[in-house]
């Protein structure tokens, strides 16, 4: 028996996480008036307008069925990082901050995208408000809204299972509690305590508070934003260390990190993608080690610490896509900044924080290749393809080869259409593939040092576009505008 589209669970749904938006902006709110800024009343204008958006939402979508299912979950997965921008834009436009439209959206869906592609060229001139709301995108971004709103919706009588399955990213998830509302407290209370540990790490390193609070928000939600023009950089070898730390965290699958606050640690030992991710870590930090020390032909211990300190940096910041501009690559000798554009494509653990093709889709990708080659040479042979000792059956495996020939392919379109549109094939390259991995510095003008304040207008949508694309890893956007979607 087919189910009509339930249209005011959709309504209701988007209204109830608008309203945990407006919360947030009052908290931003709170911010501004700790530090007599006057940006205060744009503040709460947004706010206003949101919540009574989201109340709206409540009150045209209060009688429905509660059933949530799987068309309704991808529809509102979809939408809601569009809605969150549009009104999360608000307090940017309003304040003057980006007074420019198409530049506030960037930057909010950027940050909720957790990309961190900013389009603002001097981020030292924004209010203590603006810096908190910026850094907070990235923050809600990060776990995923729809993990929030897990551990709400079960109070308003939705269930939510629809929703985690289309917005956990990565080739495989898994439930940490029976119950989907206990397995997103359980999340949210670990993304909570790691971005409260970061925090008091980074201030007793010399961070104030309040830059310490958001480069905590932007780490462990491998989002990218900074405080300072200089990104990271700005701060010492510590602030250095202790970031590094946590974004290694944050791009681990926060499965994983529960059983490891659970104390099973034969779980982090057996897992692959984990191997894999870290195994990547070291090997590209030490072959980004090495050139730096040859070349820069010193014998000074301190500059052996500060080149491991800056490629590390950049090797773990690229490969979780995290993005800070600890360190501008592109000046670096030889084959490097080829090296670390390569690292754009990787990402971190399914289940993390993170974007771009995840390890558990590129440790299959190398193994079939493998299992390939000796079903050559044995072709009677069955040669199944195995991840944690478990085979990938077929279903799985065209999925993953499809996802990674779709990123691909969408590389391709986007970089012509942007070259198309204006830009250099370099930048337009550096841009698309930085955008669907949600990676944030591009090449060229848009770089580590630089922005894409300049881009045309139009391209700077279709990054948008290409922003939601990889965060949401592509099929949940894609299969909404499918006939079949919307048959009964």
């Amino acid at each position: 028996m087919t189910r009509t589209f339930n249209f005011k669970i959709v309504w209701f749904s988007l209204g109830a996480l608008l309203v945990i938006e407006a919360l947030f902006m009052f908290l931003t709110l709170g911010i501004s008036f700790l530090y007599g800024e006057s940006d205060f009343m744009a503040i709460l204008y947004a706010a206003l307008i949101t919540l009574g958006v989201g109340v709206l939402g409540l009150l045209v979508g209060r009688r429905n069925d509660k059933r949530l299912g799987k068309r309704e979950g991808y529809i509102i997965v979809a939408s809601v990082w569009v809605v969150f921008s549009l009104f999360g834009l608000l307090p940017y436009y309003f304040s003057g901050a980006i007074p420019h439209y198409t530049n506030a959206f960037f930057e909010t869906i950027s940050g909720f995208t957790t990309t961190a592609a900013s389009v603002v060229e001097d981020v030292e001139s924004l209010s203590h408000g603006m810096l908190f709301w910026r850094s907070l995108t990235n923050w809600l971004g990060g776990m995923g809204i729809i993990v929030l709103s897990l551990a709400i919706f079960p109070f308003l009588g939705v269930g939510g299972m629809s929703l985690f399955t289309a917005e956990v990213t990565g080739a495989t998830y898994e439930k940490i509690r029976p119950k989907m509302k206990d397995t997103a407290k359980y999340l949210w209370g670990m993304y909570l305590l790691l971005t409260v540990a970061e925090a008091v790490l980074l201030r007793v390193c010399g961070m104030g508070w309040f830059d310490a609070v958001c480069h905590s928000f932007t780490t462990i939600s491998t989002g990218g934003f900074s405080t300072k023009n200089a990104g990271v950089a700005a701060y010492g070898a510590g602030v250095h260390y202790v970031v590094l730390l946590f974004m290694i965290v944050g791009g681990i699958n926060f499965t994983l990190l529960y059983f490891l606050f659970k104390g099973k640690l034969n779980r982090l030992r057996e897992d692959e993608e984990l191997k894999w991710y870290v195994n990547a870590i070291v090997l590209f930090s030490f072959i980004a080690t090495v050139v730096l020390i040859v070349f820069s032909d010193t014998q000074n211990w301190r500059m052996w610490e500060a080149s491991f300190r800056q490629a590390t940096f950049n090797v773990v910041a690229l490969i979780t896509t995290t993005g800070f501009a600890g360190f501008d690559y592109t000046l670096w000798p030889s084959i490097l900044p080829l090296l670390m554009f390569l690292l754009y494509f990787t990402g971190g653990s399914a289940g993390s924080t993170s974007g771009g093709i995840k390890w558990s889709r590129i440790a299959f990708l190398c193994k079939n290749v493998l299992c390939e080659y000796k079903r050559r040479i044995h072709p009677n042979a069955i040669i199944p393809v195995r991840l944690n000792g478990k085979v990938i059956n077929s279903g799985v495996a065209n999925g993953i080869t499809a996802f990674i020939a779709i990123y691909l392919g969408l590389i391709v379109v986007g970089t012509v259409v942007c070259v198309l549109s204006g830009l250099s094939p370099t930048e337009a390259l550096g841009a698309v593939t930085a955008s669907i991995g949600n990676v944030g510095p591009g090449l060229g003008a848009s770089g580590p040092a630089g922005n894409y304040a300049m881009m045309p207008e139009i391209v700077k949508w279709i990054l948008a576009v290409y922003m939601l694309l990889g965060r949401l890893e592509l099929f949940t956007v894609m299969l909404i505008f499918t006939p079949a979607f919307w048959r009964k």
